[in-house]
């Protein structure tokens, strides 16, 4: 019986494969995950108690979101991005950053000061020189400025569209210089949005865009041309 019950209590297996999915997509956007690093499935599943397959279908939602590659001979690892992946990206944080700044007066005031939140966070972070959790802060900020058009669903796709962003972050030569310049201008933003300046967040976030996606394709160039 006790084994019926455990049985009866366990989530279905492709449910089990989405948390796990989940907790790998966090640990890249947290930078503990880099590009090319493996996911071995003997030990992920027993660090996360499910069985090989159960880990081997979690692998395979992070191939189809762009998170990680099948290498032949080698398994499974975090995938390293190419020019058009960063292009691709970044046409993806236009259309729904921009929106989301141009929309913000629908959002509630905890999602408001949400934003504040992350960017006091990112900011406490570079005090300290902790510039890895800074990067992850400016992801988060970035998250929640999408939060404010309100759909779960928009959410989810922006989820992994910044753990895909942060896998061209991991290529920085030097992190300092990358994300000091960038904790200044998500403050600005910041207090654009909560003001109620729409035109001038969205306007001042065009220009964010462009300046970050420059400067991460030439990163991600100058690595694989290497």
């Amino acid at each position: 019986m006790p084994d019926e019950e455990n049985d009866a209590a366990a989530p279905p297996p492709y449910l089990a494969a989405e948390a796990i999915a989940d907790q790998l997509s966090d640990r890249i956007t947290s930078g503990a995950l880099a590009p090319g690093n493996p996911l071995r499935d003997a030990a992920l599943a027993e660090e996360f108690g499910v069985s090989r397959n159960t880990l081997r279908e979690a692998v395979r939602l992070l191939v189809h979101e762009g998170l990680a590659v099948h290498q032949l001979y080698k398994g499974a690892a975090v995938k390293g991005l190419d020019v058009a992946d960063v292009h691709d990206i970044y046409a993806a944080r236009r259309a729904l950053e921009l929106r989301a700044a141009e929309q913000s007066f629908t959002a509630p005031q905890q999602a408001l000061d949400g934003l504040d939140r992350y960017v006091s966070a990112a900011e406490r972070a570079a005090e300290a020189g902790q510039w890895n959790e800074a990067a992850t802060c400016s992801l988060d900020f970035h998250r929640g400025v999408v939060h404010l058009i309100g759909s779960d669903r928009l959410d989810r796709f922006f989820r992994t569209t910044v753990a895909q962003l942060r896998l061209a972050f991991s290529e920085v030569p030097v992190e300092a210089e990358f994300q000091s310049q960038w904790v200044p201008r998500d403050r600005e933003l910041c207090d654009l949005l909560r003001s109620g300046r729409r035109a001038e967040a969205a306007e001042g976030l065009a220009r964010y865009l462009d300046d970050s996606e420059r400067q991460v394709v030439d990163i991600v160039r100058a690595v694989r041309t290497a």
